[in-house]
């Protein structure tokens, strides 16, 4: 049986866009041998819709979409991801979270997900109920067991048992011929890896192949990877493109790569980071309705990052940079900014602040008259930058990128209205040290980031000869105590037992703890660590607990 994976990118929302790309994809398959086309959870919806659903005809209007495609459908099915309505006897929430086995102009079969995800990213119990049974497709005589993401993870590639139930298990009881999983599976370092683990545990525990179809592009903050695979239950593993759209069929019951792993190279963590960062760039800024984008550069590393990824993501035409000197600014740092944007290709104009900073300073003078300049001055600089880099973007319509590394970010090392003005955090959930790691991986061939650039000292440049590290820990520390705190989520006495200085770890959780107010107003982020600051942590800003 020759099964059509179509790893495609849905728009949530977009209904008749996302149904026109799903038929290109079912004809795709269709020309290239499918006797079945499978696609990802909700490919005809976007995922997640998140409160969409509650809209009045959000739902109504992706059951006409579905009707559509089932009319468009001939012999060969179409599986397909969707929202329908809880009809049943009117108890629980009031949607499905679903998959309709569309063909010959119809929907034959329809499924619902029985584990509803509702941790880290994921809130599916706000809006859907579970399916009360697991019950087997039909088609062509072959035993279809039919599940929806979550549905075919193990416990052991979960954080905790959080179900009671296994609805692989209840498939595979029942008889199938073939596990089939439609997934939004969202992307975060390791990620790929531990899926591909879990999945040809399956296809081993279960005796039977597993069809997966992951999703790929990005919505907001979450990136999807794809990587769809194919898993035998003697270890053979077929695994498709990541970080891309992809339509492959494959012979799943007498397929010659069946007793050898066919699996594309592991890529690097600089990478698979690189990547995700440029596609949840290129999808936010294209989903969103912008063509272009502006940020600011200051010579260092961060902002370097962030306009390579944009112009790997955009095009380099379609980057505007701006250098904004001011009385503390290196000539070094004007410098590495239009050579950083030579070797990009891409636009960097020079706006000195300097005249500009003063005239605010003389303004305030009567009310700040006899006080010490301090960390006020050293604001005003970022957010006169933030109001010349919002201008730009209003003038030339451009989605100004802010380019503030996660390490920074948690402490609060950044400037509210100022350096965090923007629409998109690009490098937010990127630890200061990945920054590093990713820039020299980018240069392993050739200079795309200017040496000097990775090799000086990072500074602010906000006032004579400063240095990050007159403020902060060494970066390798304080990313190192980052991790423990917010991803893994320890107590300051669990951080401390790892050999980090307690004094050290109690001001670094103090910092993330009274920041929380910063981050909230900050710009969304793409989420790339297995912890984001976004939607996946929901931390009180008002609170006084000290663990």
């Amino acid at each position: 049986m020759k099964i059509g994976l179509a790893q495609i990118n849905a728009v949530i929302g977009d209904f008749p866009g996302n149904a026109k790309r799903l038929l290109q994809a079912y004809r795709e398959c269709i020309e290239k041998g499918a006797e079945l086309v499978v696609t990802p959870e909700m490919s005809l919806v976007g995922y997640p819709p998140r409160d969409l659903v509650f809209k009045s005809q959000f739902v109504p209007k992706c059951l006409q979409a579905l009707d559509y495609l089932a009319s468009e459908t001939r012999e060969v099915p179409l599986l397909v991801g969707y929202v329908d309505h809880n009809d049943g006897d009117a108890v629980g929430k009031p949607f499905r979270n679903a998959a309709a086995l569309l063909v010959d102009g119809e929907v034959k079969a329809k499924v619902w997900k029985t584990l509803l995800p509702t941790y880290d990213v994921f809130d599916e119990r706000r809006y859907f109920e579970e399916s009360p049974s697991c019950e087997p497709m039909e088609w062509n005589g072959k035993r279809l067991g039919v599940t929806i993401c979550e549905d075919i993870w193990t416990e052991d590639f979960l954080q905790r048992p959080f179900y009671d139930r296994d609805p692989a298990e209840e498939l595979v009881t029942k008889g199938v011929d073939v596990l089939i999983n439609l997934s939004a599976s969202p992307f975060h370092l390791g990620k790929p890896a531990g899926r591909r683990a879990m999945l040809a545990g399956v296809a081993k525990e279960a005796g039977v192949p597993v069809v997966y179809c992951n999703s790929i592009g990005a919505n907001d903050q979450l990136v999807f990877d794809g990587h769809s695979l194919v898993a035998w239950p003697d270890g053979g593993v077929v695994e498709m493109a990541g970080f891309e759209e992809e339509c492959r069929v494959v012979e799943i019951f007498d397929d010659p790569f069946s007793n050898a792993q066919t699996l594309l190279p592991q890529a690097v963590a600089e990478e698979q980071l690189w990547k995700a960062l440029v596609l949840g760039l290129r999808d936010y800024v294209g989903k969103t309705g912008f063509s272009s984008v502006c940020l600011g550069l200051s010579g260092g590393i961060d902002s370097a990052l962030t306009a390579a990824v944009a112009a790997e993501a955009l095009g380099p035409e379609n980057v505007h940079g701006l250098t904004m000197p001011s009385p503390y600014s290196s000539g070094g740092s004007v410098d590495d900014s239009f050579a950083l944007a030579k070797n990009l290709g891409i636009r960097c104009d020079e706006v000195g602040i300097t005249e500009i900073f003063g005239a605010v300073k003389r303004a305030m003078a009567p009310l700040f008259e006899g006080m010490k300049e301090d960390v006020t001055e050293e604001n005003m600089q970022a957010r006169t930058r933030g109001l010349l880099l919002m201008a730009l973007s209003n003038k030339f319509n451009h989605l100004l990128l802010t380019t503030g590394n996660k390490s920074e970010l948690a402490v609060g090392y950044c400037t509210i209205y100022g350096d965090m003005c923007g629409g998109l955090a690009v490098i937010s959930d990127l630890p200061k040290t990945r920054v590093f790691d990713v820039c020299r991986w980018l240069n392993r061939e050739r200079e795309v980031i200017p040496w000097n650039t990775i090799e000086k000292p990072p500074s602010a440049e906000l006032r004579p000869d400063q240095k990050d590290q007159d403020t902060l820990p060494e970066y390798d520390v304080l990313d190192g105590i980052l991790e423990a705190y917010v991803e893994r989520q320890l107590s300051a006495e669990e951080i401390v037992a790892l050999g980090f200085d307690e004094t050290l770890v109690r001001w670094v959780q103090r910092r993330v703890d009274l920041n929380e107010w910063k981050r909230q107003q900050a710009a969304p982020g793409i989420r790339v660590t297995s912890k984001a600051f976004g939607i996946g942590r929901r931390m009180p800003i008002v609170q006084r607990f000290l663990g």
